[in-house]
């Protein structure tokens, strides 16, 4: 009864309109109350569920990614990369997916990554004669591919939650990553063939040779292969490879590019302490809820009950998937991790299924829930940028749920092409 109660205060909040992280504070909160758990367990809940040292690197990786962006990398980084292959039917449509992907190895998140990529690319689609609905779809789901890209903000959650390394987490979404780039890039072009979009170009890039476009776009294309060298090669961990990518990015926006100044770097700070505010919070929030449920007893129950509906792991598999695609449409991926890990860890046990392939599975099923409906949080980004309604992109965006499902199809059936970058790296056995 208990577990009802915790569940549907949550659900009517967030039906009432009440922001995530409120709603799973509350609930939990008055359940702890309810159920004579001890209200002062609040406090050190709090403290504790972000008092860890892997944490430490998602504000220093938001930093970095807001200062990157803010320096010119990624205006640099489209007009590499339409200098290469823009030039043509459907150009901007890949390029849109190609730095999305790379620069989804810079900023860790899929809202972040939509809107640094979409603030160049959809006015210069549009002109090009994109559809509107087509190209805010588009960068949002190419947007979503930086949550299983390293560094993923998402993979530095599951680790945490599950005590996975970090780093081998890393290495392990650098395939299915690029799998699910690729993915977006064949039904972008298709459609871009069919309905004609692109080959009239106006965009900025156009007289630029591709070796000045490479010679301004190196420092933006080295900066993953630094934080990531760096981490397979064992020189740092993860929170230290953020430090190094914020003075990497402030060494560039202040003494190369000289695109920063103090008054910059200030409203840097600002917007990036907001956003580290609103992911931790959800954290701290979310990591009571998870408490709540599992003191309760009610996540067991769910685990228990998954397992009795078959001794296929396929089949369980499958109900899992399901369960993460709906979960992705409505929640955010840091409340989906606390509130699904304690009931997944019986069952991946169980089936003796790897935890580093089942949380880069489970990241690129919630990739999927950032672009679809009804909440899709990239969609409302690039709709913003777009100037259009979210009703506007909802059949636009179809082919791209279709084809990232593919993927996610693939990494379930075959976990080899999760695990073979780490095993090449020496990280598994």
């Amino acid at each position: 009864m208990t577990g009802f109660i915790l569940f549907g205060i949550f659900m009517i909040l967030l039906i009432l309109g009440v922001p995530i992280a409120v709603s799973i504070g509350i609930s939990a909160a008055f359940v702890i109350w309810h159920s004579d758990l001890g209200i002062v367990i609040l406090s050190p809940n709090f403290y504790s569920g972000i008092a860890k040292y892997p944490l430490l690197a998602i504000p220093l990786f938001i930093l970095a990614g807001f200062i990157l962006e803010r320096c010119g990398i990624s205006e640099r980084l489209v007009n590499f990369a339409n200098v290469i292959i823009g030039r043509r039917m459907g150009g901007l449509a890949i390029v849109a997916v190609a730095v999305s992907v790379f620069f989804g190895g810079i900023s860790g998140s899929g809202p972040a990554d939509a809107a640094a990529i979409g603030a160049i690319l959809i006015p210069a689609m549009i002109r090009d004669g994109y559809g509107k609905g087509f190209t805010a779809g588009l960068i949002a789901a190419s947007g979503s591919t930086a949550i299983v890209i390293p560094v993923s903000i998402a993979l530095i959650i599951y680790g945490s939650l599950t005590n996975i390394s970090i780093t081998k987490l890393f290495a392990a979404g650098v395939f299915p990553g690029l799998l699910a780039g690729f993915s977006l890039i064949i039904p972008a072009y298709i459609i871009s063939i069919k309905k004609g979009y692109g080959g009239k170009s106006s965009f900025d890039s156009e007289n630029l040779s591709i070796f000045k476009a490479f010679k301004e776009a190196f420092w933006g294309l080295m900066a993953p292969a630094i934080i990531l060298g760096g981490l397979y090669g064992g020189i740092f961990t993860p929170t230290e490879a953020a430090v190094v990518a914020v003075f990497y990015g402030i060494f560039l926006g202040f003494f190369l590019y000289k695109t920063l100044d103090f008054k910059k770097f200030y409203q840097i700070l600002v917007d990036a302490s907001n956003a580290s505010a609103i992911v931790m919070l959800i954290v701290t929030f979310a990591g009571l809820f998870s408490w709540a449920a599992s003191t309760i007893g009610v996540l067991d129950k769910i685990s228990s009950y998954l397992l009795s509906l078959s001794s296929n792991e396929y089949i369980i598999l499958l109900f899992i998937n399901i369960i993460l695609f709906i979960a992705g449409t409505l929640l955010d991926a840091i409340s989906i991790y606390y509130i699904f890990i304690p009931i997944f860890i019986p069952i991946i046990s169980q089936f003796n299924w790897d935890p580093i392939w089942f949380g880069v599975l489970m990241t690129v099923n919630l990739a999927i829930g950032q672009f679809t409906p009804p909440v899709a949080v990239n969609l409302y980004v690039t709709t913003h940028l777009a100037g259009i309604n979210l009703e506007e992109t909802f059949k636009a965006v179809i082919p791209f749920i279709i084809s990232m499902v593919i993927s996610l199809i693939f990494l379930a059936l075959f976990p080899q092409i999760t695990l073979f970058f780490p095993k090449i790296l020496g990280l598994l056995d």
